[in-house]
């Protein structure tokens, strides 16, 4: 994964909605353009992107609860990562900021994109295998996200919950 990660502005596009209509997974910005994930398919891997203006003006209340700092990098891997475990932005908010919890599992890279902070991230799918005694396993969802990537690597792993 981290291969395909190092290499994630080849399979970004920019475009309509219409345009990136096959996309494998899209994110829609606030002045109408989309982005669009095509990379190869990745067995085992779940994929989610998240895109914003890097010129956009922090929202004040976001600004005051989260800080300013590298604020689009970690807004977009935060919602990356919401988009992969199912879980809505603000319970994610209440549970970890912008941050994940330490011992998730989560693949990511953030990076420029022309105007744009965008972050692909990727977590492994759910385990099919019937957990031992026939109980089931739980949900990667309940799982995935990542945590901030302050040192500004291309990619992190981290053991999500």
């Amino acid at each position: 994964m981290p291969a395909l990660l190092s290499c994630a502005e080849r399979h970004l596009r920019v475009g309509t909605a219409d345009q990136l209509a096959s996309a494998v997974t899209r994110s829609h910005l606030d002045d109408g353009r989309c982005v669009g994930w095509y990379g190869p398919p990745a067995d085992g891997w779940r994929v989610a992107l998240d895109a914003e203006r890097a010129d956009a003006q922090v929202p004040p209340a976001l600004a005051r609860r989260f800080g300013q700092s590298d604020f689009w990098a970690r807004w977009t891997r935060a919602e990356a990562l919401c988009k992969l475990a199912d879980v809505p932005v603000l319970t994610w908010w209440r549970r970890y900021g912008l941050t994940v919890p330490g011992d998730a599992v989560a693949v990511w890279r953030t990076l420029r994109l022309a105007d744009l902070v965008v972050t692909v991230a990727f977590a492994p799918l759910p385990d099919p295998t019937p957990a031992p005694g026939g109980a089931s396993r739980p949900d990667v969802r309940e799982r995935q996200g990542t945590p901030p990537n302050p040192a500004g690597g291309p990619c992190v792993r981290q053991r999500l919950r």
